[in-house]
């Protein structure tokens, strides 16, 4: 699996396949452990990420590491982290369905290569792609829905929850639930609590 996650993560460093690598600093392919069995997925990478490379290293990263660590999950340790997208659309609009579509093979491989039990749709963008069209972010967080063998859940993006402190409680229950799910399902991943 090494070499050829390697290989993917070379040839995307590379990608020319939309406009945004004209704009890019970096191309942010991901973070964490690539045999977790927890992937987390954004809609794209925003200044921060562009400059440095990975995703959710801002202030909604750090919100997100702490929500993850109270909960015994690290992108150090046992989950992964991905985008949509892996270049930042300029002012961190959302990215374009076309967009979308010139980086979807990249994503389809972490995942095919990772080979989740649990995809964690954070925000609406990832939820409208992965789990449905009409997903409601407000109404539906935090429930698990099953698609192909794979758990998936949609959470309030930790940037909404930077605009929107109410959320917050809510949006660390769904954590709580993540934690319990992957509990009973994951074999593989030992929470980790520094």
């Amino acid at each position: 699996m090494e070499q050829n996650w390697n290989g993917l993560k070379s040839q995307c460093m590379h990608c020319r396949a939309c406009g945004l690598c004209e704009t890019r600093h970096n191309v942010v392919f991901g973070v964490g452990n690539p045999q977790a069995e927890v992937l987390f997925i954004g809609e794209g990478p925003g200044e921060n990420e562009d400059l440095q490379g990975e995703p959710f290293v801002g202030r909604a990263g750090k919100l997100l590491d702490l929500m993850l660590e109270a909960v015994g999950l690290s992108r150090k340790h046992n989950i992964y982290i991905a985008n949509m997208v892996k270049c930042r659309p300029p002012q961190n609009r959302d990215p374009l369905p076309e967009e979308q579509e010139a980086c979807a093979h990249w994503l389809a491989e972490q995942i095919r290569l990772i080979s989740p039990k649990i995809v964690v749709c954070l925000g609406r963008i990832a939820a409208f792609h992965f789990i449905s069209p009409d997903f409601k972010v407000t109404r539906q967080h935090g429930e698990f829905i099953e698609k192909d063998g794979i758990l998936y859940m949609g959470m309030f993006h930790p940037a909404a929850i930077l605009r929107n402190p109410n959320q917050k409680p809510v949006a660390f229950d769904d954590f709580v639930t993540l934690r319990d799910k992957v509990q009973e399902i994951c074999t593989h991943t030992t929470l980790t609590f520094d």
